[in-house]
């Protein structure tokens, strides 16, 4: 079992909100952030389906269905795993149903799969373009949709999509233009549905860490050990959607959050504890500042995974 640091520190003043007996249905929830917020909402005593493709161990991968499953069990919750591949409309209808058969209902939406693929257009395979889109564009648009019959009759109903903020001056369009169409379109799937459902209550927002977070592909495509020294654990991502998942849904919808600016609303003021090593500067995250050109041809090079 892995061990997870405990980041909790949102001020007790703000615990009174819960998701305690909350339905969660959370995609690429087998490990990283999907997984985080899943055992943050775990610990109110929230039900959460992981839905993720990894029933079985990967090789270089952590975590399958059945391993986050458990993880969040151990936290306080219950939770179902549905081997899901979000690019499946009939997977996709599957898990939603299994998960308000298991529950009675439906809450939450947290689109977390995600496809990345970080090269300029000329190296930039076709069939990898479509990767990005089916995953997640395609599949944020298609399990939003097929969840919203059951958001429709829940009280507070939220969905959360792990996308940044749309900004057309900032300059990765052409360093890394079709991951940035795909990211964006996620982005516009928050700005559409927002618009298109506020009379009907049901909040759709983004979030966006500040800094890298340490992940599998951090790990093993963005510099491996070095690189992860220079990122905040997803606790920090968990926390901060917590506080966005707990807000009135007809007063919060539409937004671009940053995860370091939510929790400072919340009154946190020390992140330390979510450094990895507190010792070294941080890595700043795709989309928050400009990009540095020379920095990603050196670090990166193009390369593909879908989580």
């Amino acid at each position: 079992m892995t061990n997870y640091p405990e980041c909790n520190v949102i001020p007790k003043a703000r615990l009174m909100r819960t998701l305690a007996g909350k339905t969660l249905l959370i995609t690429g929830a087998t490990r990283g952030i999907g997984l985080a917020i899943a055992r943050r909402a775990a610990r109110d005593g929230a039900n959460v389906a992981v839905l993720g493709k990894t029933a079985e161990p990967h090789p270089t991968l952590p975590g399958t269905i059945d391993s986050a499953v458990a993880a969040i069990e151990a936290a306080g919750g219950r939770a179902i795993g549905c081997v899901c591949d979000v690019r499946s409309d009939a997977q996709v209808l599957a898990a939603v149903e299994q998960t308000v058969a298991a529950f009675g209902g439906l809450d939450i939406v947290v689109n977390n799969a995600s496809a990345i693929f970080l090269s300029d257009t000329l190296q930039t395979p076709m069939k990898r373009f479509d990767l990005m889109q089916q995953v997640n564009v395609r599949a944020t648009f298609l399990v939003s949709q097929t969840c919203l019959p059951h958001l429709l009759k829940a009280t507070n109903p939220q969905v959360l999509n792990l996308a940044p903020p749309i900004d057309m001056a900032r300059g990765w369009f052409a360093p890394t233009l079709a991951y940035t169409l795909a990211k964006y379109g996620m982005s516009l799937c928050v700005l559409g549905m927002s618009q298109e459902f506020a009379a009907r209550g049901i909040a759709f927002n983004a979030l966006w860490p500040k800094t890298g977070i340490a992940t599998s592909a951090v790990q093993n495509l963005l510099g491996g050990e070095h690189a992860i020294e220079r990122c905040r654990h997803p606790e920090i991502v968990a926390d901060a959607a917590w506080a966005i998942l707990t807000r009135d849904s007809r007063a919060c919808s539409g937004n671009f959050f940053i995860d370091e600016e939510v929790l400072r609303q919340e009154g946190v003021t020390d992140f330390t504890r979510y450094a990895v090593n507190p010792e070294v500067e941080l890595m700043p995250d795709f989309f928050v500042d400009e990009p540095d050109l020379a920095q990603l041809r050196a670090m990166f090079g193009p390369f593909a995974r879908s989580s």
